[in-house]
């Protein structure tokens, strides 16, 4: 037969073909019954191998987050304000975020101050996504500490630990909503014990937990659990040079927290205990050098007065006679005006101290019974 150029028509019908029968072989390849792979070839249908059982450890992270999440909510503070004097139209103007958790099943809500202290309204988000609208109860901004309540939600509430037998090495586990993010886990150790930070009134917070839980921006009143699944803290604060998570997070710790939110929720406030006295100002006592805060003036009939406490005072010839320093307050130094008041706060009205104070060139030690302050 005499060769002859074939038409386009049978080309195209013979490309089909061919397509076909490559097409026919994958499939026959992928659905014939496997075979074991020649040695030092890789399948890339190799059977997946069962996980088996987790570590226990891991099952324990997993029950810590999966029962105490549930607990924690996301938190948007949110400036609402009218649009002029004298209209109707009422803007939110977002003002921050970040986490909290469930104390009661009355709805209240523990977060920390910085989170709220910009707001005038806030929206609290539960665990499924629900929203609802919270009322600042009270806040003490000493201890970074804030209650929200929240009505018409069943809210779980975390379980309640202590702080006084941490130990360094233990395992930590921190919930919260970092960089707007939901419900996140981070875990680590407590790292150090006995802290010292500044709140946002530059007062000192002490006995803070730190730990290298991972915490961030929005992490902030989330809360710190130990291995039970108890609440051990607030979380409040990182050490970052660049904001960052740098494994150096701060909590409030428990003690303080158990301390401060159950006098937020009855009283707006916390209640605090005093001498019944006035200090000079700190400039003043560094000025002058002394070993602890001087007393400016004594309350006429409060404690201080019945225990003899002296003030600043006009002597002879109009000279100013010192007032009593105040060096020890239970066998604790006090250093600083501050320091005073963060041991008096580990106190409770009507309870009696031994306060050390220097007059002149002598110390004495009277008992004073702690009073209200106003």
């Amino acid at each position: 037969m005499a060769w002859r150029r074939p038409t386009g028509f049978e080309i195209v019908m013979v490309l089909a073909v061919l397509v076909g029968l490559a097409g026919a072989t994958v499939v026959l390849l992928r659905d014939s019954p496997r075979t074991p792979p020649a040695v030092g070839v890789v399948s890339s249908s190799s059977p997946v191998t069962a996980r088996g059982e987790l570590a226990a450890t891991e099952m324990t992270t997993i029950e810590i987050f999966e029962r105490a999440s549930p607990a924690v909510v996301y938190i948007t503070t949110l400036e609402r304000r009218r649009s002029g004097r004298l209209s109707f139209n009422v803007h939110d103007i977002p003002k921050g975020t970040g986490s909290g958790f469930v104390w009661d099943d009355r709805g209240h809500v523990v977060t920390n101050f910085h989170v709220v202290a910009e707001g005038n309204a806030f929206r609290v988000t539960l665990a499924d996504q629900s929203s609802f609208e919270a009322t600042l109860i009270g806040a003490e901004p000493s201890k970074d500490l804030a209650v929200l309540r929240v009505k018409g939600a069943g809210l779980p509430p975390l379980p309640i630990g202590t702080s006084a037998d941490l130990r360094v090495g233990q395992s930590v586990y921190a919930i919260g909503n970092p960089f707007g993010l939901d419900h996140t886990l981070t875990t680590g150790v407590v790292s150090a014990l006995g802290r010292e930070i500044k709140a946002a009134n530059g007062r000192t917070i002490g006995d803070v937990v730190q730990t290298d839980a991972a915490i961030n921006p929005g992490n902030s009143g989330g809360p710190l659990l130990d291995s039970a699944g108890r609440l051990i803290g607030v979380n409040t604060a990182i050490y970052s040079p660049s904001g960052g998570s740098s494994g150096i997070g701060f909590a409030v710790p428990v003690d303080t927290v158990r301390r401060v939110v159950p006098q937020l929720i009855e009283f707006g406030r916390v209640i605090r205990p005093g001498l019944g006295v006035s200090l000079v100002a700190d400039a003043t006592q560094r000025r002058l050098g002394l070993a602890g805060p001087m007393i400016a003036s004594v309350q006429p009939g409060s404690p201080a007065a019945h225990a003899g406490l002296r003030g600043l005072s006009e002597g002879r010839l109009g000279r100013i006679v010192m007032g009593d320093v105040v060096t020890h307050v239970d066998g604790k130094r006090t250093p600083t005006a501050d320091a005073l008041l963060g041991v008096l706060e580990d106190s409770e009205v009507g309870e009696a101290v031994e306060v050390t104070v220097r007059r002149g060139g002598s110390q004495r030690t009277v008992t004073v019974v702690l009073t209200q302050l106003q």
